[in-house]
């Protein structure tokens, strides 16, 4: 009998818990460590920050739904990981001893690395978590009681920047709804060398038709921007060139903002010589298994992957569920492996299909692999982008409440391509 143990219940540890209880043998368990009691399906968080969700939408009790499986649960805080010992050590002093360790935790957001940054007694909002975006909307229904400037971006060092853009549209729709949007003055500050960057090096003609989409609504941009403070009502931002050389301070006052933070790995693993880069995030093989300690893996956001180029001011690379799918798919067949006297052969695939909603539009990308050189690398817009979001958002949803173990994003790229298929069919036949 082996203890697998799955650290983390977000978009990551969620699947890899279903994942891991379909492919484990008879007497083996499967146990979920959670300082949360609920699951929350992170990409509906900017509709949170503007209302039109709420928080009970996008939720799921955890220690129910994981039962359904016949996989336990621990809600509670895990304080320090010891890798030599094999065990975590929780918050209340007890420990969890496994045998195979899963690390799917997400990041731990870097605030205080921008004097004035963040909810947590800082001048901006955030929607990386819920609970972020529902102070969000509270600050939102204030603000459109009284509108003015908005600024919303990522500052430097930040590594995901689709919400940035999909928050500064959803606002945009909604402040057009409103009909007070000729009262907002917008801008987008961010540390991408261009606008449609993405932390990818673009994809597709994203840099264009991102740019156009943003002209359209009236939202101006600072790129290679360097957040330096904030203040109450105002934000300090240093413009550079190409080479990463200072070009122009820009002093930005603002009603509202909402800057992404940079990620770092968690305190229950930082600093652990071995198992994390400088940052705090886990390093890993091809397998997604670590190279000191080979009984731990891990998947997600806290996954250490390097920049895809340099870049005047730092972009991290993002993390995106087609691509935390793949590394959950990988690392459940590769501990069954070893289960069963084998070595790991299993790879993640690492590709990168995403739909980005714009309010009442949207657009979608296609990166494969998601790290260029690609063989595929495409980017489009519509309507029917902000259509499938949301109908993926209820289908996410009732496949975390029901535990399954079926690969959730294959089903979206699937239908994904035959939603290409059937718009480039009509275009010729002039539909």
């Amino acid at each position: 009998m082996a203890r697998i143990v799955i650290l983390g219940a977000g978009l990551g540890g969620m699947p890899m818990a279903y994942e891991m209880k379909a492919l484990a043998r008879p007497g083996d368990t499967v146990t979920v460590i959670s300082e949360a009691p609920k699951f929350h399906f992170v990409p509906s968080n900017p509709w949170v920050a503007v209302n039109w969700r709420t928080r009970k939408d996008i939720e799921v009790d955890i220690a129910p739904a994981l039962a359904k499986k016949g996989i336990e649960s621990i809600i509670q805080r895990a304080k320090r990981v010891h890798p030599d010992a094999n065990q975590i050590e929780m918050e209340d002093g007890s420990r969890v001893e496994y045998d195979y360790l899963v690390i799917a935790t997400g990041p731990k957001l870097a605030f205080d690395e921008v004097e004035g940054l963040g909810p947590y007694g800082g001048h901006t909002q955030s929607i990386c978590h819920v609970s972020h975006a529902e102070a969000t909307k509270t600050a939102w229904d204030e603000f459109v009681k009284a509108p003015g400037p908005i600024v919303v971006g990522a500052v430097q060092g930040a590594s995901c920047f689709g919400p940035a853009y999909e928050f500064a549209m959803i606002m945009d729709t909604d402040l057009r709804k409103r009909k007070i949007r000729d009262k907002v003055p917008m801008t987008f500050v961010t540390s991408e060398p261009y606008i449609g960057h993405l932390g990818l090096g673009g994809v597709g003609d994203s840099k264009g038709m991102l740019e156009s989409a943003m002209r359209q609504r009236h939202i101006k941009w600072i790129c290679n921007a360097k957040t330096t403070k904030i203040e109450a009502g105002q934000m300090h931002v240093t413009e550079h060139d190409d080479q990463g050389r200072p070009v122009k301070d820009h002093v930005l006052p603002f009603k509202h903002s909402m800057m992404l933070p940079a990620f770092k790995g968690v305190d229950a693993v930082f600093g652990i010589e071995g198992l994390t880069n400088p940052r705090g995030f886990i390093t890993i093989d091809e397998h997604q298994r670590n190279a000191k300690f080979k009984n731990i893996f891990s998947v997600g956001v806290c996954v250490a992957i390097p920049p895809v180029e340099v870049t005047p001011i730092p972009c991290g690379t993002p993390k995106t569920g087609y691509m935390i799918e793949s590394m959950v798919t990988a690392t459940a067949h590769n501990i069954r492996e070893l289960l069963d006297g084998k070595e790991p052969t299993h790879h993640a695939t690492w590709n990168t299909v995403c739909l980005a909603d714009f309010g009442d539009t949207g657009a979608a990308f296609v990166a494969l692999p998601q790290i260029p050189p690609r063989n595929v690398s495409w980017f489009s817009e519509g309507k029917w982008v902000h259509l499938a979001k949301v109908a993926f958002e209820k289908y996410f949803m009732r496949k975390m409440q029901k535990g399954t173990s079926e690969p959730i994003y294959e089903k979206l790229i699937m239908d994904f391509i035959g939603i290409t298929k059937l718009k480039e069919k009509q275009a010729k036949q002039g539909q």
